[in-house]
């Protein structure tokens, strides 16, 4: 878990390239910090630092636990509120977490001297457990209320996993206060040294709680950053891909009206990385070509098609629309106005919101203008497409 969290780190202050985005230092200290607290757990780390100063790993885990807290803060201030609010935030929780590792300190070192005195330990532990459950509920808080307000799928579905986090967290700040109520008075409740395995007894509630929480949390918050560039690639080849599908169509189109297309951009430039500008400025320009041709749609064609068409739906109007701009080009190059012009199609570009409708739309008319031959229109025969 150690390394795991430590690599993570690595990842988010120095694999996150320039400029970084806000939260990425707090992100790094909270990832370091989970792992050096993981790390005092471990045997090698443990036996070395006890060897020096006996139990000194308790309070080297607690302490770090606690600066992971409040950077688990620092994340979820910068990302969601003003940066000086942010900042002001940031700063007082950093202030506080201060007074509480410094108190923390003495009473360990008094605890120390007065061999383990259970007076001691019940203040270390109440500091401990007040910082604690106060940082895991104000970030619960945050998480489900941001989580309810976001739009993005990857930042909603992490912010609930760091929440689903915290609830563990507090089922182990649940067993520390237990344990305080315990040492205060006396009663003997809990054992520490009784045996347990991660699924059963104190262990489940002192090791793995915590464990499974800081797993939680830390791929919770880590998982939009991850799931981002997966979803920007995923993005640029659906552009690519449509870029190339709507060709024919705007092939055709700029052929027959070369003014439709706009101004050049440089032909070495590699389509991946400029793939969002050049799809826009193809469904522009198949717009443009389709809104020319309206004076040469015909009304005789569109009813042909639609007795015509294999489909129904938007598909069915996508068929349309492709037999009525193939007509329409035919027309365009041999000179000839249709007798009745036939109106625009229903589902028009101001029916569309954003680049991908309008792409999705196009993308159907030109699949059914590529695969299908112009519409047959006779007075005494059925119209039916060729070339199916």
């Amino acid at each position: 878990m150690a390394c795991i969290l430590a690599t993570a780190a690595g990842y988010w202050v120095f694999g996150r390239g320039t400029p970084r985005p806000a939260g990425t230092w707090a992100m790094g200290a909270l990832l370091a910090s989970f792992a050096a607290a993981f790390a005092s757990y471990s045997p090698p780390v443990e036996d070395a630092v006890e060897a020096v100063i006996p139990h000194v790993a308790r309070l080297l885990s607690n302490s770090a636990s606690l600066a992971a807290a409040t950077a688990v803060l620092a994340v979820s201030h910068q990302v969601n509120l003003a940066r000086e609010e942010a900042r002001r935030r940031t700063k007082s929780r950093a202030s506080l977490l201060t007074v509480v590792v410094f108190g923390m300190t003495l009473l360990f070192g008094v605890e120390q001297m007065t061999h383990r005195s259970p007076q001691a330990h019940a203040l270390y532990l109440l500091l401990f457990i007040s910082y604690l459950g106060f940082a895991v509920i104000d970030f619960l808080v945050q998480a489900v209320r941001q989580s309810n307000a976001t739009r993005r799928g990857s930042v909603r579905a992490g912010l609930r996993t760091a929440a689903a986090g915290c609830v563990l967290a507090l089922v182990y700040v649940a067993y520390k206060l237990i344990r305080l109520v315990d040492l205060g008075l006396g009663l003997g409740l809990i054992n520490g040294d009784s045996e347990c395995s991660s699924l059963g007894g104190r262990c489940a509630f002192s090791v793995t709680a915590p464990a499974l929480a800081v797993l939680l949390i830390c791929a919770g918050l880590t998982f939009p950053a991850v799931a981002y560039p997966i979803s920007q690639a995923h993005r640029r080849r659906w552009e690519v891909r449509s870029f190339e599908a709507l060709g024919p169509l705007w092939q055709d189109l700029s052929s027959a009206m070369p003014y439709i297309v706009l101004s050049s951009v440089d032909a070495e430039s590699p389509l991946t990385e400029e793939s969002d500008f050049l799809l826009q400025r193809r469904v522009i320009e198949i717009s443009d070509g389709i809104l020319a041709l309206r004076p040469y749609r015909s009304q005789q064609v569109e009813d042909a098609a639609r007795m015509a068409s294999p489909d129904h739906g938007v598909k069915g109007a996508a068929f349309v629309e492709a037999a009525i701009d193939k007509a329409a080009l035919a027309a365009i190059r041999a000179g000839r106005l249709p007798e009745v012009v036939a109106a625009p199609a229903t589902t028009d570009a101001s029916v569309r919101k954003n680049l991908r409708d309008d792409t999705e739309w196009f993308l159907l008319v030109a699949d059914a203008y590529s695969r299908y031959g112009p519409v047959r229109v006779a007075d005494d025969v059925p119209p039916e497409p060729i070339g199916a």
